[in-house]
């Protein structure tokens, strides 16, 4: 299976993850989350084919996610609306994304990534 790792290099639970796929033999592609961002089409795609809430594909921990005050504005926006607005900035979508055709998955929790890897 192919999977692409969507990713900030910078960031530290990136690091754990890619460490921890490094260690399992696990092989996939690299693709900078602020560079070539999720794009609407991605981001509709696995919003409805994957068991997570919408709000979990946020950065809610994100700098631009609290600038932007979105934790009160969420609610009130439509699923289309908050699809969109992820698709516009890659730094307000969570981190690391772990993507193949199958699934994906959405931040690193080390659980949950051995039981779909």
């Amino acid at each position: 299976m192919k999977y692409q790792f969507i990713c900030y290099p910078k960031c530290t639970t990136c690091q754990k993850a890619q460490k921890w796929l490094d260690e399992k033999g696990v092989e996939y592609e690299i693709r900078h989350i602020k560079e070539a961002p999720p794009t609407y089409a991605e981001l509709k795609k696995w919003y409805h084919e994957n068991p997570y809430e919408l709000k979990r594909y946020f950065n809610t921990s994100g700098q631009l996610y609290k600038s932007m005050e979105l934790k009160g504005r969420l609610p009130a926006m439509t699923e289309e609306e908050q699809i969109r607005l992820l698709a516009t900035d890659g730094m307000l979508v969570k981190r690391p994304l772990l993507a193949c055709d199958d699934f994906v998955l959405v931040g690193f929790k080390e659980q949950e990534w051995k039981e779909k890897i």
